[in-house]
């Protein structure tokens, strides 16, 4: 039996990276789904998953846009029946920088996608999935969100406040059988996150990518898409408002020099 089998369920940022990993299992474990990104690349997402048998629809939106959001989780429900599963995955880094060196219209570009894109996800999702007695709500964070040096000060900011959100509003949806829950990923190889893999390979420094988690590694898309299967699936019934790290390890120490093996 797929896990996902019947489901109906909403990607974004499924263009590339974590997003589109995470659509094309969806569907490979039976779920109908709306894959959403603003890139153009998203057509290629669900032409992949249409070639393999599955159930897919492309949606060119803005995350961060409520009409966007709400056309979003309206066509779930009126091609596919309903809304059982939102996993919202889209976000940007932002870049790095000194502190003093950001402008206002540079935090409130990324805390308008990662963020406040992440809360009209939950109320438009909760709007359908509250009636329905149940549904998985899944949110992109970040190590970032848990302590500082994993990115920079506005990305960061914004993935604590997705963890924060999903805490409350786990809480403020206690009892409707819905469940609210976030990811963490540690350094995994996107798009996003290309150009600090490029200049390790260019130069011949890939070896020390992810070398202070216990793995010794940076991780894969798909890596974070099975955390995201268990989460939309029922095996995790009893998993909520929780914010789970998936990073090699990495957030289960304070800053050490790695031993010599």
């Amino acid at each position: 039996m797929k896990r996902l089998e019947g489901k109906s369920a909403v990607v974004t940022g499924a263009a590339s990276g974590i997003g589109r990993a995470t659509a094309k299992l969806f569907a490979e474990q039976g779920a109908k789904v709306v894959a959403v990104d603003r890139a153009p690349e998203v057509e290629a997402t669900v032409a992949d998953i249409r070639a393999a048998g599955g159930t897919a629809i492309a949606l060119q939106r803005d995350t961060s846009q409520e009409k966007d959001v709400a056309d979003y989780i309206e066509t779930a429900v009126r091609h596919h029946g309903g809304l059982d599963v939102c996993f919202a995955n889209a976000g940007v880094s932002g870049g790095m920088g000194a502190f003093d060196e950001w402008t206002v219209e540079e935090w409130n570009r990324v805390l308008s996608i990662n963020l406040v894109g992440t809360f009209l996800a939950i109320k438009y999702a909760t709007r359908v999935m509250v009636p329905a007695g149940h549904g998985s709500i899944i949110c992109t964070a970040s190590v970032a969100g848990l302590r500082s040096g994993a990115g920079g000060p506005p990305y960061s900011a914004s993935k604590a406040g997705v963890i924060s959100l999903v805490q409350t509003s786990a809480n403020q949806f206690g009892g409707t059988g819905v469940r609210i829950n976030a990811i963490c990923p540690g350094l995994i190889e996107t798009g996003m996150t290309k150009p600090v893999f490029d200049r390790a390979r260019e130069r011949g420094t890939e070896n020390k990518i992810g070398q202070l988690n216990p793995l010794r590694r940076g991780g894969l898309p798909h890596e974070i898409a099975y955390a995201a299967l268990f989460l939309a699936s029922d095996d995790a019934s009893y998993v909520n408002g929780q914010a789970i790290p998936v990073d090699g390890g990495l957030s289960s120490s304070l800053p050490v020099v790695p031993p010599k093996m």
